[in-house]
């Protein structure tokens, strides 16, 4: 029996450090912000600040294209750094064929640039 609980001890003392983290990382800020009045909402802290404008219509309303737009583009270079970085620490043991192939990937990530650069998606009014 004894055996068996020494087997779980490292589990537990695991768990018991996790769970110690976790709440002082939701309970200790909770109260930092009681204690130095910052909970406290007035006006001007609850304005709105996720897209830079007050919220005069239907939830429902449509959004201008280019938010869409600089989504798609952040996903997609944020894919190339998540397909890259795996690549570049095992370039040396796949050979040339996974060379070449991540060129023309990275080839056709450029002229996606490119293009997203010419036709004015990077343009912000």
């Amino acid at each position: 029996m004894a055996s068996v609980a020494a087997d779980y001890l490292p589990i537990l003392l695991f768990l018991a450090v996790a769970l110690g983290l976790s709440m002082a990382f939701v309970v200790l800020p909770m109260l930092v912000s009681r204690l130095t009045g910052s909970n406290k909402p007035y006006p001007d802290k609850l304005t709105e600040y996720e897209c830079g404008f007050p919220a005069f219509e239907d939830s429902r309303a449509q959004f201008d294209v280019r938010f869409y737009l600089v989504a798609i583009l952040f996903i997609v270079f944020d894919l190339e750094a998540a397909f890259l970085f795996p690549w570049a620490v095992t370039v040396f043991g796949l050979g040339w064929t996974a060379w070449i192939a991540m060129m023309i990937f990275l080839v056709e990530l450029a002229l996606g640039l490119v293009y997203a650069w010419k036709k004015g998606a990077l343009e912000w009014e």
